[in-house]
């Protein structure tokens, strides 16, 4: 192929390369080389030769021939590899455009969109959160309107296709300038890129297509579960739009104090008073759990502060199946009121000690 223009190796490619590597790989230079982004003497000249390139290699047609024949018929009727034209074939030139000011190629403002998440809270007790529980909250959140099924009309009537968009939701407009022709796509007005006209409203959305509802929904809070986690509601959230999916629902989880358990991530924790002739003698104590109550032996010269461990009786690992334990503090008191006979004897055994 002496002689002849190489549009591979303008674009950087091999021949055995896909379209769409082709594709990205000339949308790559043509940002690189764009005379609104390069101020370089040389940029446009390299413009218009990558564009040419593209507009051939770009069409699995163009490219077949052109591997056939070479570049024969460049100028005299065959492929245009001039100026900036071919703006508005999509998959070419205005490929670049599409990248600077947001195309076709892009999301329409009539797309289908998910609808947005929305959070709430709800309080539960130490017991609750221990053992799991199913609980039924209230929440607000934007549903599609009951009266006319979402469909912003009048029960009876549907929406008709926009005029001016012939119902895309987006119009193109082709701008000149000394570079060509700039395509640029945008929400069409007339609609507000919704591509259907409202004749006859809903009475009841007012054409928006609706409404705030309160529901109450069920939700099964596992065991396990700590103070400020999250559980997620698939799609129980706002509605989508254009007929997305909803959005979803995350409740926080508040978890009451509990009068005597306190929680160590998986154990419990429990403080129990005794006295000094409990600690030096030692005493079997029944003490409260969260499964009812069990029981604990001190043995004789406990000292105040030392912590006993009761195995398997503590709150559920939200992904084991087994349990935390039971901690239990003992604390030696001292008492601060004492009769005449308690002080009779703590004083015959402070002689002996």
């Amino acid at each position: 192929m002496a002689n002849q223009k190489d549009f591979y190796k303008t674009l950087g490619v091999n021949r055995q390369a896909t379209q769409e590597e082709i594709k990205t790989k000339f949308r790559k230079l043509a940002l690189e080389y764009h005379p609104d982004r390069n101020k370089d003497a040389s940029a446009q000249d390299k413009f218009k030769e990558i564009n040419a390139a593209y507009q051939v290699l770009g069409d699995p047609q163009k490219r077949a021939q052109y591997d056939r024949f070479g570049d024969v018929g460049i100028g005299s009727g065959g492929w245009n590899q001039g100026g900036f034209g071919g703006a508005e074939n999509f998959g070419g030139f205005g490929d670049i455009f599409d990248a600077f000011f947001g195309g076709f190629g892009g999301t329409t403002a009539n797309a289908p969109r998910a609808g947005r998440d929305i959070q709430t809270a709800t309080t539960i007790s130490f017991e609750e959160s221990a053992f799991g529980v199913e609980k039924e909250i209230e929440v607000e959140r934007v549903e599609p309107c009951g009266e006319c099924q979402g469909l912003g009309s009048r029960p009876g009537t549907t929406p008709i296709d926009c005029s001016d968009c012939n119902g895309l939701g987006q119009v193109r407009r082709i701008q000149r300038s000394i570079f060509g022709q700039f395509s640029q796509s945008g929400p069409c007005v007339k609609c507000n890129g919704q591509g259907k006209i409202i004749t006859d409203p809903c009475n009841y959305c007012k054409g928006s297509s609706r409404e705030r509802k309160r529901r109450r929904i069920k939700i099964d809070i596992p065991a396990g579960i700590e103070d400020s986690m999250q559980i997620r509601l698939t799609r129980q959230g706002n509605a989508g739009e254009n007929g997305g999916p909803p959005g979803n629902l995350y409740v926080e989880l508040n978890i009451k104090e509990h009068e005597i358990f306190t929680r160590r991530e998986n154990d419990v924790l429990l403080n129990v008073p005794i006295n000094f002739a409990q600690a030096a003698l030692g005493d079997e104590l029944e003490l409260p759990s969260l499964t009812g109550t069990t029981t604990l032996k001190i043995p004789s010269g406990t000292q105040s502060g030392t912590e006993f461990r009761i195995k398997g009786i503590g709150i559920p690992h939200m992904a084991r199946s087994r349990k935390g334990d039971q901690l239990v503090i003992v604390h030696v008191v001292t008492p601060k009121k004492l009769s005449s006979d308690q002080k009779k004897l703590f004083d015959e055994l402070s002689k002996t000690m």
